[in-house]
């Protein structure tokens, strides 16, 4: 298993650690940020990471592999390729995450979700509350980055590469050495 501060490197190494003053996709604003695509467009890292994330779940044996766009798309097609299974995606419309583009999960088929980044675990979640309506069984939630240091509990069996407890705040809570600093949002949540 690769440990948390080679990773933590890696994601310096690589400027997919920024820091500032940043709203994350959950709304709170914190002064880091995990830029996973940063890090994931260099395939021995995706390599790397894909494959501790499908090990933890290979005798779990998913039929697909779900992620919420956009952020988890590159890691959870990875994940599917080294488990065999198909790879499809979630994504919003009209501010609602959906299954759409042809893809299709039957009931009772075993579903891995795997996401780059939570915080809160919101898209998660609303990819949970899909996969319920439609009776599929959630085997499992694989994650890369957890900034809730294993606060954000989705699933009975999680899995996230790193755990740590990366400091954010509610709009009305922001420090003002953090309020000084001009506000990114980097994240995917609200792309047209």
């Amino acid at each position: 298993m690769i440990k948390k501060d080679e990773i933590l490197n890696i994601f310096k190494r690589t400027k997919a650690l920024l820091e500032g003053h940043f709203v994350l996709t959950s709304g709170r604003h914190s002064s880091s940020y995990f830029q996973c695509a940063k890090v994931l467009q260099y395939p021995h890292y995706l390599d790397m990471f894909s494959t501790a994330i499908a090990d933890n779940f290979k005798n779990e044996k998913p039929d697909v592999v779900i992620s919420p766009a956009v952020g988890g798309i590159v890691l959870g097609t990875k994940v599917g390729i080294k488990l065999s299974c198909r790879t499809i995606f979630a994504e919003r419309q009209d501010g609602k995450m959906v299954i759409r583009r042809g893809f299709e999960i039957a009931e009772n088929e075993k579903v891995l979700i795997i996401e780059d980044v939570i915080t809160t675990g919101g898209s998660v979640k609303e990819v949970i509350n899909l996969l319920d309506k439609i009776n599929a069984q959630i085997i499992g939630v694989g994650v890369l980055v957890d900034r809730s240091n294993g606060k954000a509990k989705l699933h009975n069996n999680q899995f996230s590469m790193v755990k740590l407890d990366a400091v954010s705040y509610s709009a009305k809570d922001i420090p003002d050495e953090l309020a000084a600093k001009p506000i990114q949002k980097p994240g995917s949540r609200y792309l047209l």
